[in-house]
């Protein structure tokens, strides 16, 4: 049930990043990354997961989740089904923001906000409409727009009576050296995931030894990097599928794969289905298909106890809720964003 390593990127120059995500439903993706997340929820109603807290959202969900939280939303269906679900996320991190609030007097509230946040916060409905009145700021093409506007929004929020959803965790802080590292080694394999890359190529990249890698990627992704790099590669193939028609073939050699047999195998163990299957499924449905479809049932193989449990009629219910969350962590295997691995690597 390890939460998936999500690589934020906030664009040079800048110190925040809005992202405007507007899909047919908002899938379970179990992920956490480093940077702080506010995200309003629109037009959706379903199931939030931050952590240990599971809970029901509707429209103008608002919740701040804290660097390194574990967290997904899970839609059930939309308000306004002629409408897509809308998440409108702004990243920022954290030693931004405390720097802020040491430096500007008038953002000194901003310390208070993290320091509630530290389990993660859902503010109320007023809240979740006060940031969608403000979206013309938010999503404007000015950088210094979006900075002023969701600077503004945070200090409301930080006088904003909310309420705190999980319990506060102490995750493995990267030192600064790490995170200059690490953010090289993500760049190098998103950049390459089609070349042959060498395990020294990637240790060269963050230059540390293959053991200090490996270290790296265990204690803040959960993962090794043949694990990382192979769920990337697989993202990259299932997004090539359903966005073009090209030969199966061909886009196995382009993600990397020796041959299609190999990529068929791994294929299958990731998504639970072959490469045709999965783009007959798009083509017919719209959507990529979701793992949890095919596992609802069935607690994973790699769990202790292997007892079945009829999720399907009990959905409703806490302990349910957290069983079908454990299986939906397990089977999230990939999020369809990019990249890929090479041999050497495998």
């Amino acid at each position: 049930m390890k939460p998936q390593f999500e690589h934020v990127t906030i664009p040079k120059g800048c110190s925040i990043r809005v992202f405007n995500r507007q899909i047919p439903e908002i899938p379970f993706e179990w992920h956490r990354h480093p940077e702080c997340e506010l995200t309003l929820t629109l037009n959706s109603r379903g199931l939030r997961f931050i952590a240990d807290h599971i809970g029901e959202y509707g429209s103008h969900d608002l919740v701040l989740v804290p660097s390194e939280m574990p967290h997904t939303w899970a839609s059930t269906k939309a308000i306004d089904e002629a409408s897509p679900h809308v998440a409108v996320v702004v990243w920022f991190t954290e030693s931004w923001a405390l720097q802020l609030a040491d430096i500007c007097p008038e953002y000194c509230s901003l310390r208070k906000l993290l320091k509630r946040a530290a389990g993660g916060l859902s503010f109320p409905h007023s809240s979740g409409a006060m940031m969608e009145s403000r979206l013309a700021g938010l999503l404007s093409n000015s950088a210094s727009d979006r900075l002023r506007t969701a600077l503004d929004v945070l200090i409301e929020l930080a006088d904003t009576d909310a309420v705190s959803l999980a319990t506060p965790q102490k995750p493995a802080r990267m030192t600064a050296d790490e995170s200059v590292q690490f953010n090289r080694i993500l760049d190098l394999l998103h950049e390459r995931f089609a070349e042959p890359l060498r395990v020294q190529d990637v240790c060269a990249a963050g230059n540390m030894s293959e053991r200090s890698l490996h270290r790296l990627f265990v204690r803040h992704l959960g993962e090794t990097v043949t694990g990382y790099l192979g769920r990337l590669r697989i993202g990259r193939a299932c997004m090539w599928l359903v966005e073009t028609d090209r030969p199966i073939g061909l886009i196995a050699a382009d993600a990397g794969f020796s041959n299609l047999s190999n990529f068929n195998r791994r294929f299958r163990t990731a998504r639970r289905m072959s490469p045709k299957e999965f783009r007959r499924y798009y083509v017919k449905h719209g959507r990529m298909p979701d793992l949890e479809e095919f596992d609802l049932t069935k607690r994973s193989p790699s769990l202790e106890t292997s007892k079945r449990r009829n999720l399907s009629t009990t959905f409703g219910a806490s302990r349910c809720l957290h069983t079908w969350a454990e299986a939906a962590c397990e089977a999230a295997t990939d999020r369809g964003s990019a990249p890929h691995v090479m041999r050497s690597l495998l």
